[in-house]
Parts: C-alpha cells; structure tokens; sequence
C-alpha cells in the first residue's frame, strides 16, 4: 500500500510506503480530522473528527455508506 497527501499550494507527498496502514492528519481549529486505512483481511477505513465523533468500517461498507445504502450508527 502507498500513501499520498495532496494540498492546494502545490505541495504533495506522494510514494509513502506502509506494509499494514496509514493515517492522515488534519488539524483545524484545535480540532483533528483523522482519515486511516488499514490492509488486513479486508481494508478497513476509519474517519475521526474531533474525540466524539468516528465511524469505522471495511472499504465496502463506506462506499455503501456514501452511497446512502446504509446509515451510520
């Protein structure tokens, strides 16, 4: 799996090797907006904003979710 962050002042990281995961951190206002991908058996996304609020689930289930086929809990 590589990883690669993109922002709009042309900077980019691309290539960012990792055998079984990888997160994205963004912090805005004191608060962190966490994007992490797992490869386990099946890929395993997770999304944080903020301490509270995080939803966890396989890549199938966030294209459902996106897709409104699911509702989160």
């Amino acid at each position: 799996m590589t990883g690669e962050i993109r922002t709009d002042y042309d900077c980019e990281a691309t290539g960012l090797p990792a055998e079984r995961w990888g997160e994205a951190v963004f912090s805005v206002d004191n608060e962190e907006i966490v994007l992490e991908v797992s490869v386990e058996e099946k890929v395993i996304v997770a999304i944080m904003a903020g301490e509270k609020a995080s939803w966890k689930g396989t890549l199938e289930g966030l294209k459902k979710l996106l897709k409104g086929e699911i509702k989160a809990r």
